[in-house]
């Protein structure tokens, strides 16, 4: 160091002192760190969002619980006399044909059927009890009044708002110039021929209700959040054209500044503490099955049933029908008529088959500009039907829906040029293209050829080698790839689609198929016991061993012998199953194996889908 050097770094050190002794702070200037240098991103800059077809859950990553609304939005009409649109709560398509009718019927003799064959816990038989014998008491009943104001009152438009969000939307007046929009259904984006159903107006739905929770109820300003980190559930069967614009929409035009995807049943293992089990995702559209071991989601397992809780709910509003429900006004298409019959729902339905006979009930009936009413129900078996309708769904009575689905291949994205197909066919092809090479002239300097006897330059071969390694690790992560898979595997997996697809599995053949086709009967043992129930679907009286009683039943004999036991979990740690898979993705941005999985807004405007095949924990 020369004279001049230490003379100014004493000067420095004396003024220092001086600022000390006057009580002036040196400012705390932070150091730029380059985004992959990062340590830990701190929790509270993290946002976790688990979108479902009937509620959002949303939360800092450092909450112990997740803000939750309805997942809806209610639009106000541009022009006078617009035509009213509203998505279906509880409606769906199938339940109107010919045939509808009588699959219900037989679905329900079969319910009927399991009910008496089984004793109950002290050895009796069970009483039938026929809607007969409740249809004339229920049909003679009349409301009290309990108050001439019923204490509820719509929405308040007055202000013309542009749109409402959540309980505010499911509240607006129906006479009021608003159509209601549900952005997913059967845990897909809900694009549909009607308005607002095009793949644009329905992301605009879900970044204007994302960000109305994020200002009002997170309160973090918008131009906040490219200081903010995501995590994103998806589900385990996915539509990657809806994923890749869900991801543009969150990192370009919300604009966080990094995402991690994941699926929906890893971060439930990760909620729950376990590394590995089958876990079945009960939702109020869809039910999902899938088995993951040591953290892994494998892709043969996967299966997506388009039935849930709201399929239950209607089931339980045709049964009570059937015993002269005294509420004769109740409409599937009213909102709040809809929010009564999930109320009923979850208070008296029940998997209990000790619990038999005849009960008096009395439920209240409050609606805006109405008076409060009170009515006195007598129900039978009908609690118990309609929640073992999971397990016969052609009690549902949807005629012609496709009712099951499993993991497609991808059909590529001109966007991801390396994708598993560009793979798999240079794979295929590579030790003819080496012998074929000997007979070639060489190519010229600076350029290289691929597996398929072409010429690339070198930055192409850079891009070639890259996907191919990206390629490989995940391949190496997650067992049961597509592309990978042996003959008689493959030829066993379409013979599953051809079989189950299009079919109304019940919940329990569900879970025993996705256990049959893991890849070893160790792991096989491993699932069944652990079968994880998450999810709002299922969280009935005695589900659980309701749940395990029909598995021990079913399972195949070779295993009997051999399991120890199997369990059920629908309460891991005394946890609400309906917030363990947002939990888990809390978890999942705290672990260090993540922090290499974040994508960057700046590599997503640059590499678009690209990076989702690379940083994925899962083949994407």
């Amino acid at each position: 160091m020369t004279q001049a050097e230490k003379g100014e770094l004493e000067n420095g050190k004396e003024k220092e002192r001086e600022r000390e002794q006057r009580g002036v702070k040196r400012p705390i200037v932070p150091a730029a760190i380059p985004e992959p240098l990062q340590e830990h991103v701190q929790s509270d800059y993290i946002l976790v969002i688990h979108p479902g077809s009937c509620n959002l859950r949303i939360g800092r990553a450092t909450d112990t619980h997740p803000a939750g609304i309805p997942h809806v939005i209610a639009r106000r009409h541009k022009q006078p006399g617009q035509p009213v649109y509203r998505d279906k709560w509880l409606l769906r398509d199938g339940l109107n044909r010919p045939e509808s009718n009588e699959q219900r019927q037989n679905g329900l003799k079969m319910v009927d059927q399991a009910i008496w064959s089984k004793k109950m816990s002290n050895g009796t038989r069970r009483i039938p009890v026929l809607p007969e014998q409740t249809r004339a008491y229920n049909k003679q009943m009349r409301p009290a009044i309990l108050d001439h104001n019923s204490g509820v009152k719509w929405t308040n438009t007055s202000h013309c708002p542009e749109y409402l969000v959540g309980e505010e939307a499911l509240n607006v007046n129906p006479t009021d110039c608003y159509s209601i929009h549900y952005p997913i259904r059967r845990g897909q984006l809900n694009l549909h021929s009607g308005p607002g159903g095009t793949l644009t107006a329905v992301l605009t739905d879900l970044e204007t209700i994302w960000s109305h929770v994020i200002q009002k109820i997170l309160e973090i300003s918008l131009k906040d959040l490219k200081y903010y980190r995501c995590i994103l559930m998806i589900p385990d069967i996915y539509n990657r054209q809806n994923i890749k614009e869900i991801v543009n929409m969150i990192l370009m035009k919300m604009g966080f500044s990094g995402i991690i995807v994941h699926q929906e049943s890893v971060c439930a293992a990760y909620g729950s503490g376990l590394s590995s089990a089958c876990v079945v995702d009960i939702g109020d559209q869809k039910t999902s099955v899938c088995c993951v071991e040591d953290g892994i989601s494998q892709r043969n397992t996967r299966l997506c049933l388009a039935y849930g809780g709201s399929d239950v709910t209607r089931c339980l509003f045709w049964l009570m029908q059937r015993a002269g429900f005294p509420y004769r006004e109740c409409q599937l298409s009213n909102k709040l008529d809809c929010l009564l019959l999930q109320h009923l729902k979850e208070t008296y339905a029940h998997l209990d088959q000790d619990i038999c006979g005849l009960k008096d009930h009395e439920f209240q009936v409050r609606h805006p500009d109405s008076p409060a009413l009170l009515y006195q129900l007598r129900l039978g078996d009908e609690k118990l039907q309609a929640p073992m309708a999971l397990f016969y769904p052609a009690t549902f009575g949807i005629a012609g829906q496709k009712m099951t689905s499993l993991q497609h291949r991808s059909h590529g994205d001109p966007e991801d040029p390396h994708d598993e197909h560009y793979l798999l066919s240079t794979q295929s092809k590579q030790d003819q293209s080496i012998k074929a090479a000997d007979r070639k002239a060489l190519p010229k300097p600076g350029m290289y050829e691929d597996s398929r006897g072409q010429c690339m330059d070198s930055s192409d071969r850079a891009h070639m080698q890259d996907a191919e390694l990206g390629s490989s690790q995940n391949d190496s992560m997650v067992s049961g790839n597509d592309s990978e898979e042996p003959p008689t595997a493959l030829f066993s997996r379409k013979t599953a689609i051809s079989q189950f697809e299009g079919k109304a599995l019940g919940l329990d053949k569900a879970v025993l198929h996705s256990i049959d086709c893991c890849a070893s009967d160790d792991t096989k043992k491993k699932m069944y016991s652990s079968i994880l129930v998450v999810g709002g679907g299922l969280m009935f009286h005695k589900a659980q061993q309701f749940l395990q009683h029909r598995i021990l039943n079913k399972m195949p004999p070779s295993f009997r012998r051999i399991v120890e036991n199997v369990e059920v979990i629908t309460r891991p740690k005394d946890m609400d199953p309906r917030v363990i898979v947002w939990k888990g993705g809390a978890i999942l941005s705290c672990l260090d194996t993540t922090q290499e999985l974040w994508i960057y807004q700046r590599e997503w405007q640059r590499f678009g889908v690209r990076m989702l095949r690379e940083r994925a924990a899962f083949v994407w």
